[in-house]
Parts: structure tokens; C-alpha cells; sequence
């Protein structure tokens, strides 16, 4: 990349991180990076669920980029030091997102290829509104997601997630007296979640094949006459897991407990073996360094498309994944400028047809 090449590139992803857009607060984010790609040559738009979508070249391949543009809650004061960017976003994930951008307009037009590029809405959201959108108006040859992986590391698989609001109300009876408090109870629960979780993992040493919970909130209120505990728990599904037998196991576990179970996603597992992965190979080998293939416990875009779409799918995108959603966030710009070069090589490359 040239000079002015990595210039535009910060530029890119410095305004899209001063954009501050946790989910369902878009907008603004969207705006600015329509713009930014309309003035780079894409055809671009805000579409009707609000996702940013645009597009360059024209031909029988469709290679779509599918990063996402909102970020967790939490400000981050956007500024640079020396070639640290800093800013809520920089890794997950807008740095993969502006690296999409960036690589596809260096590449240009490519023939017989149609290069799309979306910013997706309330990915970090349980509902990833935005990736279920395309479902049905897109049908790529080959996806790219775009989450931080590290500029020669490559993601093929995502763990599965299920989210269990559990509420359990009673009338208030004395501390003194012989039942516990609904908190005792509230707990007891999680404890069950607990030892089911490690008899489960029994004998799986691998992290992508155990069962996660974590316990994401916990509350518990009275008004003099009756007493309420509330907790989710998130869940992290390995490939292969029954969701329903799950299902059936906690609420056993919860007794009268009244649960609501959401954002269900199974986990997903892509083939290093496909043209796709092949050419980030060659891309990444090209750019001096050996690619190495991740599978993350989290979850990703690529659980929602991936079992929809059937084609050759990974994840891509500069950054340390251990600085997801932590208020440390920042990405090194001269590893985003190699990711750019690897990107471009593989939109230049990549034959799927």
C-alpha cells in the first residue's frame, strides 16, 4: 500500500470510530460510511433495515464482505498514540469493516467478480437484525466476515449461544424462618447450571466442545410483601448440543422459576479446505507470515448466514480479540494496513467458479 493509500485507510477507520454506535444506534455510522463509499466508487445505500450496503464491479461471482458497524455500549475516547488508534469499535469491529472497505476500493473493479461490501446492524445484539436481513436478498459465492482474527490468523468455526432470563417471585417470609430467601434459591439455580455444565464437559478437553455458562446479571428487590430475584445466564454451545434437550434440563433445574430463553444460535464450523480459505493462504504467505486457523467460543454473524447460505465462509479482520468489548480497546494501524494487503490479495485472486 502506498502512502496516501494507508492515509485514506486511517482516515476510513478513524471516522467510523468516532461514530459511537452501540446497537440500534446506527444511524450516523451509516450515514458516514455510505458516503465514504460512494466517494471510493461503490454503488452504496442505506437499506430498509438500515444496514450499510455497497457494492463494486459487476460479474457472475459474488463475493460478499459482511462485517457489522455497531459495537457494545461503552465511550471510548477515540485518539492516537504513535500507531495505536484508540476507540470503542477499533477491533470489533470496525477495524475487519474499514479493512473491507479499504481492500475492496484498492483492488477496484475486478472482472467477472462483484465485490459487496455491508456493515450489518445489531450484531451485538441477540437479535442480529441486520445479517438476517440479507438472508433472502443475497445469494454470495463466497463470504467474508469480518471480526478480528489478527492480520494472519483466520477464523473457521463459532461456538452456539442461548440466553436464559430466569425470575422467581414470592411473598416475603422471616429471615428467621425455615425457608430460604428467594436469592438462596436464585443461586441454588446457578449452581445447578454449574455442576450439570462441568458434568457435560466431563472428558472434553478442547474449549470449542464444552458447554460455557457465564452469568451475565443478577438481581434481587423487594417491596415489603414480596421479594424478586432475577439473573441471565448466557450459555456457549459447542457443535453437536441438543438445544432442546438443554432447554428441558435447565427449566427442571430452575423448579418454579419462570424462564424465557432467547437468542439461540447453533454453533458452526466452516472447511479450511474451500478455494476461499486456500486463498488467504497464499495471501497471508505472500505478505511474509504462515496462516493460522482459529475457532472462537463466542459468536459471530457467521452463525446466522453460514448454515443459510452453504457456501465457503471464514472470518477475517485485523486485531487482539482479547480486547473485544474491554475498555482498553485499540487496534495497530500497521497491522490493519497488512490486512488490507492480504484482503485485496485474496479479492484479486480468488477463483470460485
Amino acid at each position: 500500500m502506498s502512502h496516501n493509500e494507508n492515509e485514506r485507510a486511517d482516515a476510513l477507520l478513524t471516522g467510523l470510530v468516532e461514530r459511537y454506535s452501540p446497537s440500534t444506534h446506527e444511524r450516523s455510522a451509516v450515514a458516514f460510511l455510505v458516503q465514504q463509499m460512494t466517494d471510493l466508487g461503490f454503488q452504496a445505500e442505506m437499506d430498509s433495515e438500515g444496514n450499510a450496503v455497497g457494492s463494486l464491479g459487476d460479474g457472475p461471482t459474488t463475493i460478499l464482505l459482511l462485517g457489522h458497524i455497531d459495537t457494545v455500549r461503552g465511550y471510548i475516547s477515540v485518539r492516537r498514540e504513535g500507531s495505536l488508534l484508540h476507540g470503542r469499535g477499533t477491533v470489533d469491529a470496525k477495524g475487519a469493516l474499514a479493512t473491507f472497505v479499504a481492500a475492496a476500493a484498492i483492488a477496484g473493479p475486478l472482472p467477472g467478480k462483484r465485490v459487496v461490501v455491508a456493515g450489518a446492524v445489531e450484531e451485538e445484539s441477540a437479535t442480529s437484525k441486520g445479517a438476517r436481513y440479507l438472508l433472502d436478498r443475497l445469494s454470495p459465492d463466497a463470504v467474508v466476515i469480518g471480526e478480528p482474527s489478527g492480520w494472519d490468523r483466520v477464523t473457521v468455526g463459532y461456538k452456539g449461544r442461548l440466553l436464559v432470563d430466569y425470575t422467581l417471585r414470592r411473598e416475603i417470609g422471616h429471615t428467621a424462618g425455615p425457608d430460604g430467601s428467594v436469592s438462596e434459591d436464585a443461586f441454588g439455580f446457578w449452581a445447578g447450571v454449574q455442576a450439570y455444565a462441568a458434568a457435560f464437559n466431563e472428558g472434553q478437553r478442547r474449549m470449542f466442545s464444552r458447554l460455557s455458562p457465564s452469568l451475565r446479571t443478577m438481581n434481587s428487590v423487594g417491596d415489603g410483601f414480596t421479594e424478586t430475584a432475577t439473573l441471565t445466564i448466557g450459555f456457549r454451545l459447542p457443535p453437536g448440543l441438543d438445544a432442546g434437550a438443554l432447554q428441558t434440563q435447565i427449566t427442571e433445574l430452575a423448579g418454579n422459576g419462570r424462564l424465557r430463553f432467547r437468542g439461540l444460535e447453533s454453533a458452526y464450523h466452516a472447511s479450511k479446505s474451500t478455494r476461499l480459505a486456500r486463498a488467504f493462504v497464499k495471501a497471508i504467505d505472500a505478505e511474509g507470515s504462515r496462516v493460522q486457523f482459529k475457532v472462537k467460543s463466542g459468536t459471530s454473524d457467521m452463525n446466522v448466514v453460514g448454515p443459510v447460505w452453504q457456501c465457503p465462509i471464514l472470518a477475517y479482520g485485523p486485531g487482539n480479540s482479547r480486547l473485544d468489548h474491554t475498555p482498553r480497546e485499540h487496534i495497530d494501524l500497521d497491522e490493519y494496513h497488512r490486512a488490507i494487503a492480504v484482503l485485496r490479495r485474496v479479492l484479486v485472486e480468488l477463483q470460485i467458479r
